[in-house]
């Protein structure tokens, strides 16, 4: 056995000198304080506008309380949890020895900073709601700047956080791990760091999962018996379920997202980093660079994304496709900011192939902006598909429900076409062509997945400025503000439909690329893996055959290639491990969906027989002479997503960990490329299908087909209660089953190749 390797491993709990770091690394550290220093500035400067009346401030606080409430108890279970997996982690690494010591933490650090990062969004947001509803009494433009540049607070911190725990964990392993082989101490540097994604996926997928329960309930019922059976506004103070869908907008749609795609962010570059470990371990010189430059690119793109926030604005009498142009100016700016700076980047760093690399850098963020576009063109009521559904409520629901199942299943063509093109030419690019050579091909693919992820600051801030928005327009209601007023908020509320649509479309679109960059990561990490076991006294039959096998393949597993473990491990469509494999991640997306639609059902349930409770036995309520009891409703909510938060989420751990002890490697990747094809799919249908069927209830409430009120318009309201679910809950927590999946057979490498028992 290549000896090399056998230091690093032996190395990897003691002390050791520090490999010098390449100056350019700094910036990432440097742009990660940047992003948190303008996210307080952007936090202060909304904390500084006027708050509004009394009443204003007192919903404001109502739904604050509600948020940290729900937050606070959610973090109690998702700690217990984290506790539990943290013993069992180091059970692995220092009882059974099939797992890298530094794993447990990084596993608790993932969560912590994922989480802090959704805490963060969500507090800013909770602010930001009614001072955005009071600066809307100014102007629409002041409205849309307050809840832009609060949404920002959101983009920032995320970029900020996830770059701020990259640096710290590549300074500390680089002192403590050394190795003879530099090139071998980047391999272990940064498949170790890759670890740490899974805590930010386990805590990302409760926040999704919990967070999309809470407000989904809160919202259906809302709907169901206030819009519908009781014929009241949406957001009307009489409506007992007002303020916990306020809450479930930030909870849900703000602390959620953040988390989300706060673990794509990471995974992103942290995958890319490890593939370029792998990828020139032949060519010192190169490798440092190819794992410095996805960490650069993001640190970049923060600074980028921070000079397009400042030109989002609008004109005075501006219109829903201005407002949209607006948000689109600054993220497209940014966009080709670095798309020019990146070339200078890869040029300056004197990363090989240089140019192929910055055109799969292109190619992920054109196929970002593509997919943006096409999820607003499927979900904007600016455009055909969503006036057609609305125009289908004129026969009732039915045809609603229909005519938007139909629209989310068309929309999944063009993303995956762009998936598939995008991931081809990446390739193509990074590998200069050779479509041989796979490990600089699989890099490109990563780093695309950067490029598309390299202007989150600023992506991010428009799609946490929709549930701010959505906020001020209850505030504003609820608070009796003039109809001007409710006009502009309306507007904004229009436009925050479109762009949480189109953020969620981006998130599944960089969890796909992200994905596929995982799958490479779990090779190189299964190598690491079969070295640690290949160290002890007893090797178990399956790691002895994979043992054997490489070494009459490739003279040992320290040399083979990835095409070698595909060979060994027999990965191929022929072997019955990897087709049931396939089938049980294909079904986990729809069994995943299925237990979050339930979820969802049960709650509702419960909110629409209380909701019916309180007009039933308060007839005061609808007097507009006595208040509903908010608080219930809040804490039916909580309750039921806590509870059904739990056995959604670790079935997506358990998963990966059975099929790899029941059907070894080949029944893993068999998994994890199922889950991944129909996942991808699935999130793309549901998403659009539930923002189609918001915005065509939002184009009737413009006046059209009747209006407020008119049969059209509730039916509508049932059809957008169906795509609740769709957008808000199992759709978004799709992207990060795929990927927590993936960062759960990486962790459990080791494992998979010691115990598995076929």
């Amino acid at each position: 056995m290549n000896t090399d390797y056998i230091n690093i491993l032996a190395a990897l709990s003691a002390g050791a000198q520090s490999t010098p770091i390449n100056p350019v690394f700094w910036l990432v550290p440097v742009a990660s304080v940047v992003a948190l220093l303008f996210a307080l500035k952007f936090y202060r400067g909304m904390k500084r506008e006027e708050e509004g009346s009394d009443i204003m401030m007192k919903i404001a606080l109502h739904v604050r309380h509600g948020a940290l409430a729900y937050l606070r108890q959610q973090y109690k279970i998702v700690g217990i949890v984290f506790v539990i997996l943290f013993f069992f982690f180091a059970f692995l690494a220092y009882g059974l020895k099939v797992q890298n010591s530094w794993v447990p933490f990084a596993f608790i650090t993932g969560g912590f900073f994922s989480g802090l990062a959704g805490f963060f969004g969500m507090k800013t947001a909770t602010y930001a709601s009614n001072r955005a509803a009071n600066a809307a009494k100014n102007s629409l433009d002041h409205g849309l700047r307050v809840a832009f540049r609060s949404g920002a607070v959101m983009g920032l911190v995320v970029v900020g956080l996830a770059l701020l725990d990259i640096s710290a964990w590549f300074v500390i392993l680089n002192h403590f791990i050394d190795d003879a082989s530099q090139t071998h101490k980047m391999v272990i540097i940064t498949t170790t760091m890759l670890t740490f994604g899974m805590g930010a996926s386990l805590q990302a997928l409760f926040a999704r999962v919990g967070g999309g329960i809470f407000t989904k309930a809160a919202d259906v019922g809302a709907d169901l018996v206030g819009k519908v059976e009781a014929g009241i506004p949406e957001d009307d103070p009489r409506n007992p379920a007002t303020i916990a869908d306020n809450v479930g907008d930030n909870v849900g749609d703000v602390a959620g997202m953040g988390a989300d795609l706060y673990e794509s962010y990471c995974g992103s570059i942290l995958a890319t980093a490890a593939l370029g470990a792998s990828a020139y371990m032949t060519e010192p010189s190169t490798q440092m660079k190819a794992v410095f430059a996805p960490m650069v690119i993001g640190a970049i793109g923060v600074i980028l994304s921070i000079v397009g926030i400042y030109f989002v604005r609008v004109k005075k009498g501006a219109s829903s496709k201005e407002l949209l142009n607006a948000l689109s100016r600054g993220v497209n700016l940014s966009s080709v900011l670095i798309a020019a700076v990146s070339a200078a980047v890869l040029y300056l760093l004197g990363l090989e192939n240089w140019l192929g690399n910055w055109g799969s850098i292109i190619v992920g963020l054109a196929t970002g902006i593509f997919i943006g576009k096409i999820t607003e063109y499927f979900t904007s009521e600016a455009y055909a598909p969503t006036r057609a559904i609305a125009e289908q409520s004129k026969t009732g629901p039915a045809t609603v429900i229909i005519a938007g199942m139909g629209t989310g299943m068309i929309s999944t063509f063009y993303p995956v076409v762009a998936i598939v093109i995008g991931t081809v030419l990446a390739y193509a690019f990074s590998a200069s062509g050779d479509f041989a050579n796979i490990s600089q091909g699989l890099y490109g693919i990563g780093i695309a997945a950067v490029g598309m992820l390299s202007t989150l600051g600023i992506t991010l801030a428009t799609d946490a400025y929709g549930p701010i928005a959505d906020n001020a327009g209850g505030n504003a209601e609820m608070s009796g503000l003039g109809k001007e007023v409710r006009r502009r908020t309306d507007m904004l509320d229009s436009l925050g439909n479109t762009t949480a649509a189109t953020g969620k479309g981006f998130a599944i679109g960089s969890a796909a690329l992200t994905a596929l960059a995982l799958l490479a990561s779990y090779v190189e990490e299964l190598r690491i893996g079969l070295l640690r076991v290949g160290q002890n006294e007893s090797v178990t039959d399956y790691a002895g055959k994979a043992l054997e096998g490489f070494s009459k393949v490739s003279g040992g597993v320290e040399n083979a290639s990835l095409l070698d473990f595909m060979q060994v491990y027999q990965v191929n469509l022929m072997n019955p491990k990897v087709l049931m494999g396939m089938f049980v991640g294909s079904m986990m997306s729809f069994l995943f969906c299925g237990l979050t639609m339930n979820a969802v059902g049960r709650a509702a349930n419960q909110m629409v027989n209380e909701v019916r409770r309180q007009f039933r036995e308060n007839s005061g309520i609808m007097e507009g002479k006595t208040d509903p009891d908010y608080a219930r409703c809040v804490s039916i909510s909580t309750k039921a997503a806590q509870k059904e938060m739990l056995f959604p989420a670790l079935l997506a751990v358990a998963a990966p960990i059975v099929m790899g002890l029941l059907f070894g490697v080949p029944g893993v990747l068999g998994i994890l490329g199922g889950a991944l094809a129909s996942g991808f799919v699935l999130a793309v249908f549901m998403a659009n299908s539930g923002g189609a069927w918001d915005n065509a209830k939002k184009y009737i409430e413009q006046g059209n087909f009747g209006g407020k009120g008119s049969d059209a318009h509730k039916a509508a309201v049932i059809g957008d209660t169906v795509g609740d679910p769709f957008k808000d809950t199992s759709g978004p927590s799709l992207n990060i089953l795929i990927k927590l999946m993936s960062m759960v057979a990486i962790v459990m490498a080791g494992f998979t190749v010691s115990y598995s028992l076929m």
